[in-house]
């Protein structure tokens, strides 16, 4: 349930601070969103894992109907919450999906195998629907390309497990 909340949390903060960008010196730019979205692909994987896909849809929808609720109060733009439902909606699901295909394989394996779908495609779809007339086509595209960097990693770090192995690491210690 704890990975369910973070998942929207992390929808809210993300859709809140899409517009705050960090550039590189070289080629990308990614927004203070990239960092924060990164952790909702491996939560959704989390809530799949715990609670099932039919969870996961429902916690998606919940997510969507609060993003809904916040740009309604003003607290974000519209074409920015239209491109977050629009690529939660299809890179979700097709996360969703993926994962579900491979459930009977190793963690590392179904989390690998379903960002690897699910996070190109949002970066694509929510900059495209976000930013094009905003910014120019090359702009977009280091946004896009900075993204999919990031957010990979972001995932891939939280993928790990980090506080499972420091736990272990732990009681091991604790144990001699």
């Amino acid at each position: 349930m704890i990975f369910a909340v973070i998942y929207i949390l992390a929808t809210l903060a993300a859709n809140y601070t899409a517009t705050w960008f960090i550039h590189f010196p070289f080629f990308g730019q990614v927004s203070l969103a990239t960092f924060i979205f990164g952790i909702t692909f491996t939560a959704r994987d989390r809530v799949h894992n715990t609670l099932g896909r039919k969870n996961v849809y429902f916690m998606i929808a919940i997510a969507a109907l609060l993003n809904l609720v916040v740009t309604v109060l003003g607290g974000v733009e519209w074409r920015i919450v239209t491109a977050s439902l629009i690529a939660i909606i299809l890179a979700e699901s097709a996360d969703t999906e993926i994962y579900q295909h491979f459930i009977n394989s190793t963690w590392g394996m179904r989390v690998l195998k379903s960002n690897s779908v699910s996070i190109p495609l949002d970066s694509l779809l929510f900059n495209m629907i976000a930013f094009a007339g905003i910014f120019s086509p090359m702009e977009v595209a280091s946004i896009i390309f900075g993204e999919i960097v990031f957010k990979a990693a972001v995932s891939a770090a939280t993928a790990l497990r980090p506080y499972e192995y420091f736990r272990n690491r732990a009681s091991q210690y604790n144990r001699r």
